[in-house]
């Protein structure tokens, strides 16, 4: 007779965040069934980890896997969004769905094997590419469904209200299965058009929506105030996001503080984006260059719901990244000048408020919570966070999808 287990995955002697000792995690059926010390019980698979820190799965709220791993086709893009933009636009045309699925599969394993396992990605929909970038995502969620839960949020990077045929592309995305709708006002001829039109294309299709935004330093106008006007008048709270609002880098503790009111009274996430928005931000002051990232802590601190996340990897737009969202988070508290106090709350931004964000139901380390859990190279949580410890393996719905073993040294 075959052997039954109480437990399909057991975990012994982990730490949790803000947890005294150490705790036994079992999982079964993908969920978590019991945390405490010294569990009873057999398991299909158990495994001593030694007293080092468990974290849920990491959350990457907006990355754009489309266009990663571009470095080798356009080296000399020249600099600055706009010449980011251009670069990748002339490239695009020649892109294939094969082309971007590879692409995409090195950045998304690259994701994985750092602890990530919910994914929204950005991709990027005009008469140049089609749908053959869509289609590759379709691809990639299916075959990485294993290890990440992958969301795709359909974007017009290159303006929409010129050309009828964009909004045709986004539409039958959404009716094959795009999970949300992005936009891209301030690329966009008519920006208040392109914003009426996704609006109505998410209420239409009863999807959420996640805005690129305000991406300057420039404090003179913004786009902020319409979308929350046209998130309450929609009735979309708690549904929309934007991504970047570098903006909010240029203003001062007055405007900050009354923007801050607006976003959480409408219900608006902000994500910041460090890496790219460091990189694109501010080039015309040279070695004077403020850091043009949203201050999204003390968004927080206001009640807003925030994230930080990836945005692009080996492009025009960020040459740099390696997929650890660990990393983008020590490196948002790093110029934004946290330290030890704050590091929790840099790491809910790569995770629970991450998740908040996407509207992700039964996420955490909780009995009944989905058993989506990685294992760090660390038993601390602010060494954790401050020394970007690797994760050493990962277990997503309770089943192990990823191993990266320890470093050794040989003397």
């Amino acid at each position: 007779m075959p052997q039954t287990h109480s437990f399909n995955l057991l975990l012994r002697n982990a730490r949790l965040r803000g947890g005294q000792g150490v705790q036994d995690i079992a999982v079964r059926q993908g969920r978590i069934a019991a945390i405490g010390p010294d569990l009873t019980g057999t398991a299909a698979l158990e495994e001593d980890i030694g007293g080092r820190l468990v974290l849920p799965g990491l959350v990457d709220t907006h990355i754009h896997l489309d266009k990663s791993c571009l470095l080798c086709r356009c080296r000399d893009a020249g600099g600055g969004l706009k010449g980011a933009i251009a670069a990748v636009s002339g490239l695009k045309r020649a892109f294939t769905a094969e082309d971007v699925y590879q692409r995409g599969a090195r950045t998304l394993e690259r994701a994985i094997m750092q602890g990530t396992m919910h994914m929204r990605a950005h991709v990027e929909l005009d008469p140049l590419v089609g749908l053959r970038s869509f289609e590759a995502m379709t691809r990639l969620k299916r075959d990485y469904a294993f290890a990440i839960d992958l969301s795709i949020c359909v974007f017009p990077q290159e303006g929409m209200t010129h050309d009828p045929a964009v909004e045709r592309l986004l539409v039958q995305a959404l009716a094959e299965g795009a999970d949300l709708l992005g936009g891209c006002p301030y690329t966009d001829a008519d920006p208040s058009l392109q914003m009426e039109r996704i609006f109505a294309l998410a209420v239409a299709h009863d999807v959420d929506l996640d805005v690129h935004l305000d991406f300057d330093l420039d404090p003179s106008w913004s786009h902020l105030e319409e979308i929350c006007r046209r998130t309450m008048a929609a009735g979309w709270q708690g549904r929309v996001a934007v991504g970047h609002a570098t903006k909010l880098a240029a203003i001062d503790d007055a405007a900050l503080e009354r923007m801050t009111a607006l976003l959480a009274e409408a219900g608006v996430a902000v994500t910041a984006l460090p890496a790219t928005d460091l990189y694109l931000n501010g080039r015309d002051l040279k070695h004077r260059a403020s850091r043009g990232v949203a201050p999204v802590h003390l968004l927080a601190d206001g009640g807003v719901t925030v994230s930080v996340a990836t945005n692009n990897v080996l492009n025009p737009f960020t040459p740099f990244g390696d997929g650890s969202l660990i990393r983008m988070g020590n490196l948002y508290a790093n110029l934004m000048h946290l330290g030890p106090e704050r590091f929790g709350d840099c790491l809910d931004m790569v995770s629970t408020t991450a998740a908040r964000l996407m509207r992700i139901a039964d996420y955490g380390i909780a009995v009944g919570g989905q058993a989506d859990l990685i294992v760090l190279d660390a038993d601390d949580e602010a060494d954790a966070f401050g020394g970007i410890a690797f994760p050493l393996m990962g277990f997503k719905r309770g089943r192990r999808s990823f191993v990266r073993p320890a470093a050794m040294l040989v003397r």
